[in-house]
């Protein structure tokens, strides 16, 4: 059986170093995408949990009483902005784990002494193959959303969503990958992913608004990123015209626009992906 890593284009081809690292990285992505076929499990858990919480959570809190959320909107449609958001959130954060297990497997070793165009491909692939997983997820949610009643937005709200968990994923998706070059082994990033899993969705506006919150807790959710996420998102279902500039998120310092949910949101994104390039450089020279 030939090695996955036979396929990938060595430094002898007469190709550019750009269509190099496109075919590097697609052999990679594609690699990833075989793994998932093989052994589905992690797709299906990764849209049935959040459906779960969608259905359960919505049955819970559907006698509230009318005018109880801001601009009088049911608890399902409310909801399914956060679990849209933590679907991406949870699948971002768990990009760094193909990684790990590749590096303690020792495939990795292999990929580094490959004669690769660029090793950067390896973070590539893994950041493509996050990035589809997610939003596949985030359609499914979705979909199943509108199926059940909670609505469908316009086709500009829609692309806000798209937008939106992009921006959302390749943010977590740094941190993750960073995460898989900087700790020792998989049972370590796992513990970070529970410890940093549900702290975040509660402390966010995924399930109760921040006038339901104390101070403090309120504080900490008008600053936590998946807000951030989930407040535009939140805009998209609400129906009538998309106004980016208008207000979205009332926080405690202050009035929070459409369009600086996203500037915070691209920022971070930035930022982690700065901050873990001297790491993804030492560790892949």
């Amino acid at each position: 059986m030939t090695s996955p890593v036979a396929t990938i284009p060595t430094r002898a081809t007469e190709q550019g170093p750009l269509a190099d690292l496109a075919q590097e990285t697609l052999a990679l992505t594609r690699r990833l995408f075989l793994q998932l076929v093989r052994r589905p499990s992690t797709l299906i858990a990764g849209i049935l949990q959040p459906l779960i919480w969608l259905l359960l959570f919505g049955a819970l809190f559907s006698n509230a009483p009318e005018g109880l959320l801001p601009g009088g909107m049911g608890y399902g449609r409310f909801l399914g902005a956060g679990v849209i958001v933590f679907t991406a959130f949870s699948g971002a954060l768990n990009a760094g784990l193909p990684l790990m297990f590749d590096r303690e497997f020792g495939f990795l070793n292999r990929l580094l002494v490959a004669p690769l165009r660029s090793r950067r491909s390896i973070v590539f692939a893994s950041v493509i193959y996050i990035t589809s997983l997610s939003l596949l997820q985030s359609l499914a949610i979705i979909g199943t959303s509108a199926l059940i009643g909670y609505g469908w937005p316009s086709a500009a709200g829609l692309a806000l969503v798209m937008l939106t968990l992009l921006l959302l994923v390749f943010a977590f998706t740094a941190l993750s990958l960073g995460l898989a070059f900087a700790l020792p082994g998989h049972i370590e990033l796992i513990a970070v992913i529970f410890v940093a899993n549900l702290p975040l969705l509660f402390a966010s506006t995924a399930l109760a608004p921040l006038s339901f919150m104390p101070i403090w807790l309120s504080w900490l959710a008008s600053l936590n990123p998946l807000t951030f996420a989930i407040e535009p998102i939140r805009a998209a279902y609400a129906g009538g015209p998309l106004d980016l500039g208008g207000v979205m998120l009332e926080a405690p310092y202050g009035a929070v626009s459409g369009y600086q949910c996203l500037s915070v949101l691209f920022l971070l994104a930035v930022g982690l992906f700065l901050l873990i390039s001297p790491l993804l450089n030492r560790k892949l020279a």
